[in-house]
């Protein structure tokens, strides 16, 4: 059984009333002899209490989204729609507001490679005492407080004198967690936090992002690894070529996939048929008018030449003129 099944703690009233909603948020990169379409539309929304995984092939966007929200894009990017957190425009309210009350404070980031941000020279103990006094939740003791955000992202204490060399993937994985929780944000972004980790660890990862959830945070899981976003997650989106295809709850999207591209990253499953996904994805800087899928797809027609929007289906939406089922 999925940890997103199981039966959990209610959230805290103090987190229920938080939300994400994003609404057509599309980011393009201006370069000398071309345009990249990194995200196209992504709308979705995220509660507390609340886990929801973005999944897809590598380089369709997820990890550009991710950025944008935190206002970490480089000066080439151009950006539309909102990401509204609470009542709070994340992509309009300007840097001096994301870096005084949003990054570490209202969302934590648990990055990808989380040991190449760790500084390499300085103790994990450091490393968390500074972040928890910057972000004013030390209170009077900051060792006490660094020991508390430590075992909360299930880091023994003993790990806190060690420079990050000395640690391995798993545990460093909780030391960015750890740093991650410093500020009390109540919304995480996870960028693909499995990266490197073998299986028994990828599992641990997931069932700790499990815990915080279930302790009312919201967290928006960014992985190409289907398996462990089913281990977590409330519900998934599925993007492709910057867009976001396909939104279902967890079991209904491993059951029954409404997208093609969906049933065909689940048929690549060792635990499935085992089948690769055949050709490959369209360039950024050179995406389709139409579906940009066709180019893979057996149920292709011509229809596929008009772009689908995503339109509701169930408990879901799909992007899609020959869903499956449908």
């Amino acid at each position: 059984m999925s940890a997103a099944t199981e039966k959990r703690s209610r959230p805290s009233e103090s987190n229920v009333e938080h939300s994400l909603r994003v609404d057509r948020l599309s980011v393009r990169f201006r370069l000398p002899d071309a345009t990249v379409s990194a995200v196209t539309d992504a709308t979705f929304t995220l509660a507390a209490g609340e886990c929801l995984a973005l999944v897809g092939e590598s380089g369709c966007g997820k990890s550009v989204l991710v950025s944008a929200l935190l206002g970490l894009l480089p000066g080439n990017a151009e950006i539309r729609g909102r990401a509204l957190l609470d009542d709070l425009d994340l992509l309009s309210c300007g840097e001096r507001v994301l870096a005084s009350r949003i990054r570490g404070r209202r969302i934590g980031l648990v990055p990808q490679s989380p040991a190449a941000h760790l500084t390499p020279v300085r103790t994990v103990g450091s490393q968390l005492r500074e972040t928890i006094s910057v972000l004013g939740t030390a209170g009077r003791d900051a060792r006490a407080a660094a020991r508390r955000y430590a075992g909360r992202a299930r880091l023994g204490e003993q790990h806190l004198d060690r420079y990050p060399h000395q640690l391995s993937g798993g545990l460093a994985q909780r030391a960015a967690t750890a740093l991650a929780l410093a500020g009390e944000p109540w919304l995480l972004l996870a960028d693909e936090p499995t990266t490197g980790l073998d299986r028994p660890l990828v599992e641990a990862t997931m069932d700790e992002l499990a815990r915080l959830r279930d302790a009312g945070h919201a967290i928006l899981l960014i992985t190409h690894d289907l398996t462990a976003a089913r281990r977590v997650a409330d519900r998934v989106a599925v993007m492709y070529a910057s867009r976001i295809v396909e939104t279902a709850p967890t079991t209904e999207l491993f059951d029954q996939p409404r997208h093609p591209y969906t049933a065909a990253l689940l048929d690549a499953l060792p635990e499935r048929a085992f089948r690769p996904l055949p050709g490959f994805p369209p360039e950024l800087t050179r995406l389709p008018t139409g579906c940009a899928f066709a180019a893979r797809c057996s149920r292709a027609d011509r229809r596929c030449d008009d772009r689908p929007e995503l339109v509701t289906v169930a408990d879901g939406e799909v992007a899609c003129h020959h869903p499956r089922g449908g």
